[in-house]
């Protein structure tokens, strides 16, 4: 079994930099939604802002522009793009013999060019370029992961670690759009395709349900399809599976839990039906996701990060 310190680093990780990516989609949808100067850019801003849970959505989503900037580069914010990646690369420097060259160095890379004294200017400069291009790099150190780490223990609590958070936030995005927080009903065409854009899921919605925008075909496919590496119910059937693989190793132990829950909750989603959902309310059935995925987060914890040695030592 892997070492409760090195496991929760990796799981960190893998968190923080998802949740990077997603700020910065979330901030590039902003600015995009700035350009086309119509009243559904501040309904856009405060989708945003609210779906990262900012208590001061409103007052912020006036001025997009220094929403975005605060959400990406404010160090103060323990939220933010700047502060995640951060956290990152700390847990990865405390780690640095679990991870490979490529990956330590392109989350190095990515760090720097936040915590450069020229980052604001650049930002100033051409905003939506650096958005794009922390977003590529992002991409890349996932895509150095996986091609150049072994894909055992340690690669699947940084995989364990992105699902979670990405089931939680594309979770939290549909519960603002769809459920009792919604700020009221999205029916307008761009603020529609902004909320796609935000789950990075354009193109790949387009593709199944052609240029239909209707919400209920935009909610079924960010909660419930089964082939997009977004939807949530594609994030819980890789949270299972990593898990099940990791609680293997524990096994012998007695210890059992996360894999039983994260079981539970790929269940509740793919068996669930969107006419059913609605009915029964949207909100009743994401907040119930969410508070299942927090159950996995506080299991994964007290399992493999906050045992006690006498869960570790055989009688």
């Amino acid at each position: 079994m892997m070492l409760a310190r090195v496991a929760d680093s990796l799981y960190w990780i893998g968190r923080y930099v998802e949740r990077a990516e997603h700020l910065c989609r979330l901030s590039d949808v902003m600015l995009t939604a700035t350009l086309d100067r119509t009243e559904s850019a501040t309904q856009i801003a405060r989708i945003a802002l609210a779906a990262v849970g900012d208590p001061e959505d409103a007052a912020k989503a006036l001025n997009p522009y220094e929403a975005a900037r605060a959400l990406v580069l404010d160090r103060e914010d323990p939220g933010s793009v700047a502060s995640s990646l951060a956290r990152a690369r700390e847990n990865a420097r405390q780690v640095r013999d679990q991870i490979t060259s490529e990956t330590w160095e392109r989350l190095n890379l990515i760090h720097l060019r936040m915590t450069d004294p020229r980052a604001a200017r650049t930002f100033a400069d051409g905003s939506q370029a650096f958005l794009h291009d922390t977003i590529a790099d992002l991409h890349l150190f996932k895509g150095a992961a996986d091609a150049t780490m072994s894909h055992g223990e340690g690669w699947r609590f940084l995989l364990l670690g992105v699902y979670l958070e990405r089931a939680q936030l594309i979770g939290a995005l549909l519960e603002v759009c769809f459920g009792e927080r919604r700020l009221r009903a999205i029916t307008d065409h761009s603020a529609l395709t902004s909320l796609l854009r935000m789950g990075c899921a354009l193109e790949p919605y387009l593709r199944v349900y052609t240029a239909d925008m209707q919400p209920r075909f935009i909610l079924e496919f960010l909660l419930l399809d089964e082939d997009f590496p977004r939807s949530v119910r594609f994030c819980t059937a890789r949270i299972e599976e990593h898990l099940t693989s990791i609680s293997r190793h524990v096994e012998a132990a007695g210890v059992t839990g996360p894999d039983r829950l994260a079981g539970r909750l790929r269940a509740r989603l793919q068996y669930a039906d969107i006419g059913e959902v609605q009915a029964g309310g949207a909100s009743a059935f994401l907040g119930a996701v969410l508070d299942e995925c927090a159950a996995v987060h506080r299991a994964v914890y007290e399992t493999f990060v906050a045992y006690t040695l006498e869960q570790r030592l055989p009688a």
